[in-house]
């Protein structure tokens, strides 16, 4: 036990922030080229190359796709140099595409690890979810209560009105009547979209980025990936998967999931000992973006882990040679 500590630790303090700067690095090579596909494409490979260096036994659960859609970070792909903890891996090497594409804000590199079984295996279907940050009572906001109560809550917490309160939701024609209600109660929004992850740690740090809650429908992948970076940075959030059709019913069946309705807390999500880290990508409300400099580039990572709550905001300056290959 005490050595797989020892691996994990060494992971969290060096390792995992190079498979995050990587992979930012490489994006942020297409940033603003709108180009989309090649931005992810780079981000994949450099991501890829590192994670193969860890002397870890991975498992992707949570990636690319399945393998007849993704060739490489597919769900089920061992990556690792074979050697080292067996350990369950959520990763996004472009949480953003587009954003990266259009070289908007919040677009991040992110990864999860935690042990074998600890993260939910969830399939790419959507999923609804809601998100606060820490400092709240257990169980503030739920689900099944009305938007407009979500809202009132967090405000009655904090002590203020709700017009003082604002509201992180994906701009998308489906969140029509949840944005008119979140709007009647008074509360302020902030539409984004795209990168419902960054919108969900932005819910975190109410402080830096002026955003007390996340509301609405996005990814399940991005939903487990949010909720490991919870696991290790604090705050509550609830996932519903929406499987609306026999197709994604029987898709959530067989990656071992039998209660189509059930409503997963954080610790549902991610368990265990979770090590998370985000790069930024482009410029966000967390992390500054990649600069790009005469032969130095500058990244902006947070790493953190679950076990001791310990959040490390690491700035690097990578020296690169005449080739642009890094030589640390």
């Amino acid at each position: 036990m005490a050595a797989k500590k020892k691996v994990m630790d060494r992971v969290l303090t060096l390792e995992l922030v190079r498979v995050t700067e990587r992979a930012a690095i490489a994006a942020a090579m297409m940033r603003g080229r709108g180009d989309e596909k090649a931005a992810d494409q780079a981000a994949v490979d450099a991501m890829r190359n590192e994670l193969n260096r860890l002397e870890i036994r991975g498992q992707v659960v949570i990636g690319e796709g399945e393998r007849d859609e993704a060739p490489m970070l597919y769900i089920g792909e061992k990556v690792g140099a074979g050697k080292g903890p067996e350990l369950d891996i959520a990763l996004d090497p472009l949480e953003g595409t587009t954003i990266c594409a259009k070289n908007l804000p919040n677009a991040l590199a992110v990864i999860a690890l935690t042990h074998r079984g600890g993260l939910l295996n969830a399939p790419d279907v959507y999923m609804d979810k809601i998100a606060v940050g820490p400092g709240f009572p257990d169980e503030l906001v739920d689900l099944e209560m009305p938007p407009q109560e979500a809202i009132k809550r967090v405000a009655t917490e904090k002590g203020v009105k709700p017009h003082q309160v604002s509201a992180c939701i994906l701009d998308r024609p489906r969140h029509a009547k949840l944005i008119e209600a979140v709007r009647k109660t008074g509360c302020a929004i902030r539409l984004i979209g795209d990168g419902d992850v960054a919108g969900i740690i932005h819910a975190t740090d109410p402080e830096t980025t002026g955003i007390d809650i996340y509301l609405g429908v996005g990814g399940a992948p991005e939903g487990v990936l949010a909720a490991a970076a919870q696991r290790c940075i604090g705050g509550q959030m609830q996932g519903r998967l929406i499987l609306d059709t026999d197709e994604k019913r029987a898709r959530a069946e067989r990656m071992g999931i039998d209660d189509p309705s059930r409503i997963y807390s954080t610790e549902d999500m991610a368990s265990g000992d979770v090590l998370f880290s985000a790069t930024g990508v482009t410029d966000g409300n967390l992390l500054d973006g990649v600069r790009f400099g005469h032969g130095v580039t500058t990244t902006h990572t947070i790493v953190t882990r679950s076990h001791t709550g310990t959040q490390r905001w690491v700035r690097t300056r990578h020296q690169v040679g005449e080739t642009f290959e890094f030589v640390d």
